[in-house]
């Protein structure tokens, strides 16, 4: 596994920890990535999707209401709610990554974590919000 994908697969289990205990405390968050990654610039990059994402949780969970059709945000599985939520911090606040590969890396963790219904789930959420961002648009090459 990529050293990236690894940093975000930790990123995201401390992300549904944080769901069900947002008290966790900084000293163990550290603790759990250290144990998890070797290479310090992976950490600090697990650490930056991590708190990233805990910074603009509000945002990102109105986003994600907002194109989630049918859908609540306490009733989506808590896996996929938190991939989403990775993702979104990625594709709107971070911006350091194309947006194929941050939706892919979503798709792949949805796909390893999620339901059998999660990968495509994941896929069209962010899709929209890429849309609705401006960060892709509905052009096709034929109508370029």
């Amino acid at each position: 596994m990529l050293s990236r994908s690894r940093a975000r697969e930790v990123a995201l289990q401390l992300l549904y920890q944080s769901d069900f205990n947002p008290t966790v405390d900084r000293d163990r968050v550290e603790e759990f990535i250290r144990g998890r990654i070797r290479e310090t610039k992976e950490q600090q990059f697990c650490s930056a999707l991590y708190d990233g994402v805990r910074q603009h949780l509000a945002e990102i969970d109105q986003m994600l209401s907002s194109v989630a059709e049918n859908w609540r945000l306490p009733r989506m599985h808590a896996v996929d709610r938190n991939v989403l939520r990775l993702g979104v911090f990625e594709l709107v606040f971070d911006r350091t990554k194309p947006v194929p590969v941050v939706i892919n890396e979503a798709i792949e963790l949805a796909r390893r974590f999620g339901s059998k219904d999660s990968p495509a789930f994941v896929n069209g959420l962010l899709d929209r919000i890429a849309r609705d961002q401006n960060l892709i648009s509905d052009a096709t090459p034929e109508t370029i």
